[in-house]
């Protein structure tokens, strides 16, 4: 999902054609699959193209400008994996509200094991901290 959601509002930002955005697994579980048709409903209805497909992190993915993870695990995750610590940041640092919930507000809200609400609240999450993402990018690329 937030891949969709990020490219999208680098797009409207008018930086799609400046920034690649990619989103890989720090595990191989899904790799080749689609999205979770949950995931994919969330989605489809807002808008959004649902036509991802699940890939792993690989060492060249380590030489990104920016790696942006969407909770403390997978941040740790890259840091072990090589990933520069300078590089990397939550997606949800970029919320400016996010501090209100403490450090559970650092994670986006993993919702695969739950219902379908769980989507609706992890899009939120991730379009609340996407403005802030946008123009920290819009800083770095002049």
């Amino acid at each position: 999902m937030a891949e969709v959601l990020a490219r999208r509002a680098f797009h409207d930002a008018g930086l799609g054609d400046r920034v690649t955005v990619s989103s890989v697994g720090t595990g191989d579980w899904h790799v080749g699959n689609g999205m979770d048709a949950r995931a994919a409903a969330e989605l489809a209805a807002h808008g959004y193209d649902t036509g991802h497909v699940a890939s792993q992190l690989s060492p060249g993915d380590h030489d990104a400008d920016l790696v942006v993870a969407l909770d403390t695990g997978h941040r740790d995750h890259l840091r072990r994996a090589g990933v520069d610590p300078g590089r990397i940041r939550l997606l949800r640092s970029y919320d400016p509200r996010a501090h209100e919930h403490g450090a559970a507000g650092a994670d986006v809200a993993d919702p695969y094991y739950g219902d379908d609400s769980g989507f609706t609240r992890t899009r939120l999450q991730i379009t609340a901290a996407l403005p802030g993402l946008v123009a920290e990018v819009r800083e770095l690329t002049g």
